[in-house]
């Protein structure tokens, strides 16, 4: 089993660079679109902070995804290896269509139909489900919330400013795209380095759920480097078809999806950090002006994320099944 676990190791390092290529655009759609950051230094912060962001605010998302959400004891390294070969497959996909389609989502699904190829439903741990469930369904709402809620207080302390006041916005998203690329690293890298180490337990290379060092380096590399290279289909829809952004814009949407993010990865509930991130754009949009919110694009980037689960829950199954026959 000794080589599989290195190509599982090697996949999953894979679908990480793949879902910082994918995301990289999400990152920086805001400083870039609306001229308040060169495209070379938004994201070259991107690629700074998502690195560091996976050594910060510990592993619960990890504990989750690896310990909390399936029980280890009924299924293989068959189920991890189905999973992560539907998330690079859809990833790619996705990606290749220019939707910022959710990696969470992704994981959930196929995580989710490989397990339950393998042990049927009672491989599912109620508690972790929930919490998973729960982060998934409010990631929304809270987007939209704390982006309306932002730029409405923006706006209000900003009342009697001078045009002048953009030039702070956009200065300001230096510490903005720092800190969502931050809060990016520790989510979405949390959830790789959760299913790393269930591998490492399933195998028996180590006897408790903890996420070593080297794992943690590995995925903030993967990540990083997939940021650098790619995102740029994801610019074009986030930073202008769903709102026309302005540097407040930006600043109000970015600030408030980087707390968002931080703040569910403390409490160890995975979100969809596209999933925040563009509907913190609605949210800003209906703020200002609700006409202005190009909803159709809206609505067409919200209908591949409720596809996402079940399409990928069924491909991550049948190839489990074909997993379990080969090896």
């Amino acid at each position: 089993m000794s080589y599989l676990f290195f190509l599982f190791v090697a996949l999953m390092l894979v679908y990480a660079f793949v879902i910082g290529f994918n995301n990289s655009g999400t990152l920086v759609a805001a400083p870039i679109s609306t001229r308040s950051l060169t495209p070379r230094t938004a994201i070259a912060l991107a690629v700074i902070f998502e690195f560091i962001g996976p050594f910060l605010f510990g592993s619960a998302i990890a504990a989750t995804i690896g310990r909390d959400f399936i029980d280890a004891t009924a299924i293989d390294l068959n189920v991890l290896l189905a999973m992560v070969v539907s998330q690079i497959v859809w990833n790619f996909a996705t990606w290749y269509l220019g939707f910022p389609s959710s990696a969470t989502h992704a994981l959930v699904g196929g995580l989710s139909g490989a397990a339950f190829a393998a042990a049927g439903w009672n491989v599912f741990l109620v508690g972790g489900l929930l919490r998973i469930v729960l982060g998934l369904l409010l990631a929304p709402v809270l987007g939209f919330v704390g982006g309306y809620a932002g730029m409405k207080l923006l706006l209000w302390l900003v009342r009697n400013a001078t045009p002048r006041v953009n030039v702070v916005f956009q200065n300001g998203h230096y510490f903005t795209t720092a800190a969502l690329a931050m809060s990016h690293g520790t989510n979405n890298g949390q959830q790789s380095m959760g299913v790393i180490t269930l591998g490492l337990v399933l195998l028996g290379i180590q006897s408790t759920f903890q996420v070593p060092t080297w794992v943690i380096a590995l995925v903030a590399a993967a990540l990083a480097i997939g940021v650098a290279t790619g995102g740029y289909r994801i610019i074009r829809k986030l930073g202008g078809q769903i709102y026309r952004l302005r540097p407040i814009h930006g600043f109000s949407s970015q600030g408030s999806s980087a707390l968002i993010i931080i703040v569910t990865a403390l409490l160890g509930s995975p979100v969809s950090t596209t999933q925040v991130i563009s509907t913190s754009i609605m949210g800003v949009g209906a703020a200002e002006r609700l006409r202005g919110v190009r909803w159709g694009v809206a609505g067409n980037i919200m209908t591949a994320w409720l596809v996402t689960i079940p399409v990928v829950f069924i491909f991550s199954a049948l190839l489990y099944l074909v997993l379990a026959r080969v090896f």
